[in-house]
């Protein structure tokens, strides 16, 4: 099969098309021919050697996929050769066969294409277990989010607006600040041309939100806290910005706030089963009326997945990358 393979850590120039030996699938798997993988930040940490894959899993980049099922293990019963799926995966995504455990495997939502539901999975997974899993986020809540027009915020946003949350998000132009309305934020601030904590207060008449959803890190961290309400909840999801060199915790303590965080790579596969059977019962209604669909930024052939490396990296995308790796 062709496959995407990091020939050295480095920057997307090391993102090469070889070929590899297809995947043999284990208990509890199933075999994808793909169609479409989904491009994202933690693919390009482990290109650049900062992310490595869990033992066992594939070396090869991809943590979310469309396609068909090739291959099914002999203890699978839920899914057949043929159906159309979208996935979660360990690693492998850029590859003609991708191998997932199947509780970790969806129906396509009626109505979606296969390069969109290439982008459904790691936001969704990632959305539903931080946001609404881990800090709780209720309908009549005030929610903000981060980089509002990335995978992740543009799923956030919309996630949270249909749960019945009141939405605040930052981007980087008013270009992205229109797509973010239009996917339902209820404000958006700009955050290279205003301070997201004063905005916030001002916005909320000084109350601040109750939950945070943050990719960001850095000088962030404190901030947040100034944004977050009493008894507030913020969840870190990654650090772009890197650590926070210094914090006063008084903030912390005085507001009661919790400030939790998690990666999702590293879980287990039952606790991954879990997202994914939330996300079919309450989530995928919302896919197939249309009150959620994915945004699409850019689909690249497989053999361009340098150049997708490159458009994420340059944070000038609004939602989703994918590669095209097959005709559905």
């Amino acid at each position: 099969m062709r496959a995407i393979a990091i020939t050295e850590p480095g920057g997307p120039e090391v993102l090469q098309i070889e070929e590899r030996i297809k995947p043999a699938i284990k208990q509890g798997e199933v075999l994808i021919r793909v169609v479409g993988a989904g491009v994202n930040r933690p693919d390009a940490l482990q290109r650049a050697g900062a992310y490595p894959p869990p033992a066992g899993a594939s070396d090869l980049p991809g943590l979310e996929v469309s396609g068909v099922i090739a291959e099914v293990a002999e203890d699978v019963q839920d899914w057949q050769p043929g159906d159309a799926v979208l996935a979660l995966t360990p690693g492998g995504g850029y590859a003609e066969y991708c191998i997932a455990p199947a509780s970790h495997v969806l129906p396509i939502p009626k109505g979606m294409g296969f390069l969109e539901a290439a982008g459904v999975a790691e936001a969704a997974f990632t959305v539903w277990s931080n946001v609404f899993d881990r800090v709780g986020l209720r309908g009549g809540e005030s929610f903000l989010v981060h980089g509002g027009t990335s995978g992740i915020g543009t799923t956030a946003i919309q996630f949270a607006k249909a749960f019945g949350a009141t939405v605040f998000t930052t981007v980087g132009s008013e270009y992205k600040a229109e797509a973010a309305r239009n996917l339902g934020a209820d404000f958006t601030i700009n955050y290279k041309t205003h301070a997201f904590e004063k905005e916030i207060l001002r916005l909320t008449e000084k109350r601040g939100v109750d939950v945070i959803l943050d990719m960001v890190g850095g000088d962030y961290v404190e901030r947040n806290w100034i944004a977050a309400a009493v008894e507030g909840r913020i969840c870190q999801i990654a650090t772009l910005n890197g650590a926070s060199q210094s914090v006063n915790f008084s903030r912390l303590m005085v507001k009661r706030l919790v400030h939790t965080g998690s990666t999702l790579r590293p879980r287990s596969v039952d606790f991954k089963a879990r997202i994914a059977a939330s996300l079919r019962d309450k989530v995928w209604p919302l896919y197939e009326s249309g009150q959620v669909k994915v945004v699409m930024d850019h689909v690249f052939d497989l053999e361009r997945a340098a150049d997708a490396h490159a458009r994420m990296e340059s944070s000038g995308h609004i939602g989703k990358i994918v590669l095209k790796v097959a005709e559905a």
